[in-house]
Order: structure tokens, then C-alpha cells, then sequence
């Protein structure tokens, strides 16, 4: 676990990896604006969430996971940068994003089996948000809108921030992280689970071999 995880699950309160509960920085207002994305630690989601198809073992998925690592190189670009996604702000990447977009993209599609279809009302959750045709297809046929051409690789470090606050918390995520490494490289992927708490911690990682 290097500086930069190790500042993301402090700045979050959860540590991921360990599965464990770490202190904060003392910021005032810090915790109410990390509660959202707490509960899943500082990551970078390249299969959206999903509950496992009936029949379907772990241990099935985390074979799968193994072989598609073996099959996916890794991916490198320029850097990290905080970034305002909407209202929230993350993490995002800089330079050419072909790689990283393949690796998500095995992702969805080769762990799709594993995947239970989505509920009639998590699906009218995410129309709320007011699909394009093409991410209405995404939503129907992966069971998220933002997969494929319209991922967008990115590591959440806050909730939904009032527009006005916005730069104070840039800055003041900016003074906590260490140097953000350049370029960046992405050669492991992981798999994670929900626990009984609701809370996400590591399961097992993969290197990226092929």
C-alpha cells in the first residue's frame, strides 16, 4: 500500500484494503462530506457493483477475475489531478486513456455471467438521471449507463459539495495528498466485496500479466 492509497483511506475514513475503520484528518465538515463514498474506500471502479447470478459461487468469480488479469496488460498515462466530476470531486486521470478504457471494458464484459440482472427499480433509479439512447442500451445490456465508451475512469473523494465550497475543499484535498505520482500506472486490479455493514474491503488483487 503506497503514500497515495494510504492518504485516500485516511481522507475517507476506510481503509479498503485492510477492511478497517482509520482516523481522519481533523478538518471541520470533512466527515460529512466523505459519507457517501466511505463506505466503498478510495478506489476506481472499472465493473460497477453487482450481486452474484443464483447458483454462481465466489469462488467461480474470483477465478474468472484470475484469468482476466492473465489477459490484460497493464495501462500507463500521464498522471493523476483533482478534478470537479458535477458537484463531487476525484481524482482523474491525464493523457491517452485507451488503455485503461480496455481494461475496464474486459472488466464488464468478461465478468458479465457473474452478474444477476439488475432490478426493475435499481433501473428506474438510474433513468432518473436522464439517459442518452446510448446509455439507456449500456443501462439494458451491462446494467449501468457509464460502462464502455462512456466510462470514465476516475478515484471519489468527496460527496455532492455545495458549488460555493467547491474550491475550498480542492484546496484543501490538494494540501493533503502527497505528490501524486506521473506518470501512473494501473497493473493491478481487485476484487471487492460488500459486507454486512454495508462497508467495502478488498477480497483479493490481480496482477495484470498479459
Amino acid at each position: 500500500m503506497g503514500a497515495l492509497a494510504e492518504a485516500g483511506a485516511a481522507w475517507l475514513g476506510w481503509d479498503v484494503a485492510a477492511g478497517c475503520a482509520v482516523p481522519q484528518p481533523d478538518l471541520p465538515g470533512l466527515r460529512n462530506i466523505t459519507m457517501t463514498p466511505q463506505k466503498y474506500g478510495f478506489h476506481a471502479t472499472l465493473k460497477p457493483p453487482f450481486r452474484l447470478n443464483d447458483g454462481t459461487m465466489i469462488e467461480d468469480l474470483e477465478n474468472a477475475t484470475s484469468a482476466l488479469a492473465a489477459t490484460l496488460a497493464p495501462a500507463t498515462f500521464e498522471g493523476l489531478e483533482v478534478t470537479v466530476l458535477g458537484h463531487f470531486l476525484a481524482l482523474t486521470p491525464r493523457g491517452d486513456l485507451g488503455a485503461v478504457h480496455r481494461i475496464a471494458s474486459g472488466c464488464v464484459r468478461d465478468l458479465d455471467r457473474f452478474r444477476a440482472p439488475a432490478s426493475e427499480p435499481e433501473l428506474a433509479r438510474r433513468r432518473k438521471a436522464g439517459l442518452t439512447p446510448r446509455q439507456e442500451t449500456l443501462l439494458t445490456q451491462w446494467g449501468y449507463p457509464y460502462v464502455m465508451e462512456a466510462f470514465n475512469f476516475h478515484l471519489t473523494l468527496t460527496g455532492r459539495l455545495p458549488d460555493e465550497t467547491i474550491p475550498i475543499w480542492r484546496e484543501r484535498v490538494n494540501n493533503h495528498l502527497p505528490e501524486l505520482p506521473a506518470p501512473f500506472v494501473l497493473d493491478q486490479i481487485a476484487l471487492c466485496g460488500e459486507r454486512t455493514d454495508g462497508r467495502f474491503e478488498i477480497l483479493h488483487r490481480y496482477t495484470l500479466t498479459g
